[in-house]
């Protein structure tokens, strides 16, 4: 223990006795380090953000539309329309296990929204309350969501989504119980979208929609078809398990081939998670392809300083050499010294790649490339790099310095 504190009081001394070439040599890795943290870092905050963009329309659900036979199917002919209700939801909840929540939708496209002089004819969804659980709905303070009492006493309130509301409403202004007009019946406002962000959609960006109870939309409009189905699976690995068990379910129902995709359509949201999860681990090793080239670049000049090291120190060697000390010995001095200089270096890098992060995510660049974020596994790869680069860039100066005999050493 005695001998290891000496040695690496040494080490310290030569290092502070060419401060210059130390200097330089922990520039290096210091850049090396910055660079491959903070792109890694980079990676991470872009995935997050995809993944915070993709499910902004909900996470692990499908969305299913009627659609038209293409087969004959048990004495049917092709091109039947297939008509969905909600009896249909609820036979789905039922008799597919791979189905967590679920909730029919209808859709109304022309009918005016209007308050005071303002009127707009948005998207108006009539759906159930565990819609907004699937979908990543979330009420303002002050607020509220649809319940089962609106369900079941028909009640005429309205959700708003958050651009929806400014318009009708004007910039500021709380919505919330206060009334509007839908296609002349007066309707309770009882909550307005949180924003959120969301880069797909099926019908409307949320923020310009606005929902209703199921129940009080087929009162009002007197639909007696849905327009689609939206349900949310219980694990990304149900998804195709949860189609194949709609298809056939439906299948039996509606008089129709199971094998038939025409008669329903299904988005499947899960294949954006597939998208995110490939394009960001091709984005990560891309940026963290970078870093390493820039951290080899330094491990390069480590292992040259290292070289030019063992030149200068050759006589010192041959003199521990010829008082009884091992190759081994003089392997581990020099490896260590390598060590020690890529952990100062990685130290100092960590330091300033965290101030680094800290300043790019207080720029009002979140939505579009997202918050880069130095977790553990960045840290982990990162270190390991490093660990790598310490290895190879004194090993080799380190094995010459102890390949070196006590003759050749001495008559330097």
């Amino acid at each position: 223990m005695n001998h290891l504190v000496e040695t690496i009081k040494e080490i310290f001394y030569y290092l502070r006795q060419y401060k210059a070439r130390t200097f330089m040599t922990l520039f290096g890795i210091v850049w090396g380090t910055v660079s491959i943290v903070v792109l890694l870092a980079f990676g991470v905050g872009v995935k997050k953000a995809l993944s915070k963009s993709m499910h902004g329309m909900g996470e692990r659900i499908a969305i299913l539309w009627p659609g038209r036979t293409s087969l004959a199917w048990m004495g049917f002919n092709r091109d039947r329309y297939i008509h969905l209700v909600e009896e249909d939801a609820e036979l789905l909840r039922r008799e597919v296990r791979e189905i967590r929540s679920i909730s029919p939708e209808y859709a109304k496209w022309n009918a005016p929204l209007r308050h005071g002089e303002q009127i707009n004819k948005p998207n108006i969804a009539g759906i159930y309350p565990e819609y907004a659980e699937m979908r990543n709905i979330q009420s303002q303070p002050g607020g509220r969501w649809i319940n089962d009492l609106d369900m079941q006493e028909h009640r005429r309130v309205i959700f708003l989504g958050d651009e929806l509301a400014k318009y009708l409403f004007g910039q500021g202004s709380n919505p919330v119980g206060q009334y509007l007009y839908v296609a002349d019946s007066p309707f309770l406002v009882i909550g307005v979208l949180a924003h959120k962000l969301q880069n797909s959609s099926y019908s409307a960006r949320d923020q310009d929609r606005a929902f209703i109870p199921a129940t009080t939309f087929q009162s009002l409009f007197g639909h007696r078809t849905i327009d689609n189905i939206v349900y949310q699976i219980s694990g990304p690995l149900d998804s195709q398990q949860a189609q194949q068990r709609v298809y056939e379910v439906l299948g039996k129902k509606k008089g129709f081939n199971p094998s038939d995709k025409q008669a329903l359509s299904i988005w499947d949201t899960t294949e954006m998670d597939k998208f995110v999860y490939y394009f960001s681990l091709g984005f990560t090793l891309f940026m963290g392809l970078i870093g390493v080239m820039t951290l080899t670049v330094g491990g390069i000049g480590l292992a040259n300083i290292m070289y030019v090291v063992v030149q200068e120190r050759t006589a010192e060697i041959g003199v521990r050499r010829s008082i009884g000390a091992r190759r081994v010995h003089i392997l581990s001095q020099f490896l260590l010294e390598a060590f020690i200089i890529v952990a100062v270096g990685a130290l100092i890098g960590f330091g300033l790649a965290a101030l680094i992060i800290k300043g790019i995510a207080a720029l009002p660049y979140e939505d579009f490339v997202g918050d880069p974020v130095m977790d553990l596994q960045v840290a982990m790869i990162a270190v390991l790099i490093l660990g790598l680069v310490g290895i190879v860039a004194g090993f080799f100066p380190a094995r010459k310095a102890s390949r070196l005999t006590v003759i050749e050493c001495l008559r330097h």
